[in-house]
């Protein structure tokens, strides 16, 4: 059974301790200081839990976890950098360049993901050893996936190792596509998913940010799966327009339904007729506001959202 791009489950750890994270701002573009020495926590908290709550009217489920207040871990609201769950019953734990983001992996997460979603755990991947020999590959931050071609994939950056990208693939089964893409400040994406994003029947893509010597092949790579190539552009990108994810749910009346999340700075950085293809492509459109989590934390809603697939014969 071919694994599906999208699933209807996901994990979500809810922040104990958010705030802005020195330790990654140096290769994190998108990341801004706080404006003022006031506590983020409680509007990080609400906006996460208006997220999680939009979410769950849309159909989908969310396997809520509790973040620890100590140690304090302020990106613990970005799971999919640390996890990532797989159809075939493959756990990967990634390796993370900032040393205070390597306390977030916690095997009480997956144990609940297991029990809570009815997730069946068969092979545990550990790619974390590469943090000792300053190899980094950080989930589906680092990786964007494409399950039913399988194809990964990947910006190279300092998060984003093509040695650990070689193995994960060799390991998994699918074929790395590895490229240069930088920001309007000339410095690579931190991640892959600020500027990709594939779903069921589109794919969005900063394409003009990829290096020349590269984009032909990405984009014919890109193209050869069938899906929509959508355009954005380097202004959508610094507003997260990349970091979307599309997710599967259940309408009675429609049956399968396909539920795009994207935040409020997102949605407003699309013109009127890219915002016209994206909805042509799914059956609706679930915008949030995350605007706390955006600013300090350098990442958007699809970073907030460790997907948690369907198995077969489950």
């Amino acid at each position: 059974m071919p694994q599906q791009q999208c699933v209807d489950a996901v994990l979500m750890i809810r922040p104990a301790a958010f705030d802005y994270n020195p330790e990654t701002a140096g290769t994190n573009a998108l990341q801004r200081p706080p404006a003022s020495g006031g506590s983020a926590q409680p509007l990080a908290r609400a906006e996460f839990d208006a997220c999680v709550g939009s979410l769950r009217s849309e159909g989908i489920r969310v396997c809520v976890i509790e973040d620890t207040a100590q140690p304090a871990k302020p990106d613990a609201v970005f799971p999919n950098n640390w996890v990532s769950f797989h159809a075939d019953g493959t756990v990967v734990l990634y390796p993370l360049q900032a040393a205070n983001r390597r306390l977030e992996r916690r095997q009480d997460a997956v144990d609940r993901v297991a029990s809570e979603l009815g997730f069946t755990v068969r092979r545990v991947l550990d790619l974390t050893a590469h943090e000792t020999r300053g190899r980094y590959l950080e989930g589906t931050g680092s990786l964007v996936l494409d399950h039913v071609q399988r194809v990964a994939y990947a910006c190279r950056s300092p998060r984003t190792h093509p040695e650990v990208v070689a193995e994960w693939s060799r390991e998994m089964g699918y074929e790395p596509v590895l490229f240069e893409a930088r920001g309007r400040d000339g410095v690579p994406f931190y991640h892959t998913n600020v500027m990709l994003s594939i779903g069921s029947r589109a794919a969005v893509a900063a394409l003009a940010a990829v290096d020349g010597h590269d984009r032909s092949r990405v984009a014919q790579r890109l193209a050869a799966a069938g899906r929509e190539l959508i355009e954005i552009d380097q202004e959508a990108v610094s507003c997260f327009a990349g970091n979307m994810l599309e997710l599967a749910s259940w309408d009675e009346a429609l049956g399968d339904v396909s539920v795009l999340v994207m935040s409020a700075s997102a949605r407003g950085a699309l013109p009127a007729a890219t915002f016209a293809r994206l909805s042509a492509c799914v059956d609706s459109i679930l915008v949030v506001p995350v605007p706390t989590i955006e600013h300090l934390g350098g990442g958007s809603v699809r970073c907030m959202l460790a997907e948690v697939p369907v198995q077969p014969g489950r």
